[in-house]
């Protein structure tokens, strides 16, 4: 395989929160090293063989990192596209930069899926305070006008109900250029988590059904209570992503599962370009997790096995939930996770804790 890496060698990340910690604890099973740059201390700087705290637009510290590492990572899809073009001149940036210029767009992204003939939700371009009149008259209410760039865990969105003024909807999001997205009246809330390799191999795990409380996942449900004819076009719509954007390393796909009249259909909600909170429970309860998985895919490896060893429920541990860490190590059959943050603020991930339970 082309840029395979070996064991020794070192992987760069850009972003220092708790998903690039589990990126380099998993590369350090593999015998691999991890450089981990991010403008600011997180607790990924804990576990990794080397740390650079420097700007994203600091040109000699990039050319630095690129040097010290065989392939550029990302745990965050917001990497400003002049830091990843700089890099991606330097040394291999996985995944490219296609994935990132899709995804940081709502309305590219959703150009992007109804162009590969994946259903989302309806939408319209929201650039004006009379464009957004005309979106809402065309989509109706509700409808969710969201900002096209930035905007996670329910930031940069607001809900336009029967009543609601639009002026100030569109102040909300800071008069920024957004999409309105007609409401889908789902069921579920879902999500695909797979991986394409190098070589183009393409490995799901099976779908998550996922729980929000205040836009923030609570808790993951695997497998998710969905027909398994609906389960295998949901992965199939991950695999036909991965395929188009000439993807490496694992990717995420939100859906949210409608019924209607007795069947079910899937609508794709966002591609997350990165390992996703809604598949932490891989750790403790797949064969492969999808930390492990991104790094082999990343460096050329063939992908591991994502089968699951049971019925999974996994918690996130939100703000002042972290206080309960003592509790839950004393339960029978869970499986903690802190991510080494100090201050347990409101709505900021501290942990989570996976229980798998033994099928058959």
């Amino acid at each position: 395989m082309t840029h395979a890496l070996k064991p020794g060698d070192m992987i760069g990340v850009l972003g220092s929160g708790q998903l690039g910690r589990m990126i380099a604890m998993a590369a350090a099973r593999l015998g691999l090293r991890t450089h981990i740059y991010c403008p600011d201390p997180g607790p990924a700087f804990d576990v990794c063989a080397r740390h650079t705290m420097a700007a994203y637009d600091d040109e000699a510290a990039l050319a630095a990192f690129a040097d010290s590492v065989g392939l550029v990572s990302y745990e965050f899809e917001n990497v400003p596209a002049g830091t990843a073009a700089f890099l991606a001149a330097r040394c291999p940036v996985r995944p490219g930069a296609k994935a990132l210029a899709t995804s940081q767009d709502r309305f590219v992204e959703k150009t992007f899926l109804n162009g590969i003939g994946i259903a989302t939700a309806p939408f319209a371009v929201v650039d004006s305070l009379a464009d957004l009149k005309t979106a809402v008259a065309r989509l109706g209410r509700p409808s969710i006008l969201k900002t096209r760039r930035l905007g996670y865990d329910g930031k940069g969105q607001v809900m336009i109900r029967n009543g609601h003024d639009l002026a100030q909807a569109f102040d909300t999001v800071g008069t920024a250029p957004s999409i309105l997205e007609g409401f889908v009246p789902f069921a579920r809330e879902v999500s695909v988590i797979g991986a394409r390799g190098l070589d183009g191999a393409f490995a799901a795990f099976d779908v998550c059904e996922n729980e929000h409380e205040e836009h923030i996942l609570a808790r993951t449900l695997v497998p998710a209570r969905i027909d398994a004819d609906t389960a295998r076009a949901a992965m199939d719509m991950a695999g036909r992503i991965a395929a188009a954007l000439d993807y490496v390393g694992v990717l995420t796909v939100e859906m949210f599962l409608v019924e209607e009249g007795g069947a079910q259909r899937i609508v794709v909600n966002e591609i997350a370009p990165r390992v996703h909170n809604s598949g932490h429970w891989t750790i403790d309860g797949a064969v492969t997790s999808q930390f492990e998985q991104h790094v082999r895919a990343i460096c050329g490896w063939p992908l591991g096995s994502p089968r699951r060893h049971g019925r999974i429920d996994m918690h996130n541990l939100i703000g002042a939930q972290g206080h309960d860490w003592e509790t839950l190590l004393q339960t029978p059959g869970v499986c903690l996770h802190l991510y080494g943050k100090h201050e347990a603020r409101a709505g900021r991930k501290m942990g989570h804790w996976t229980r798998v339970t033994p099928e058959g």
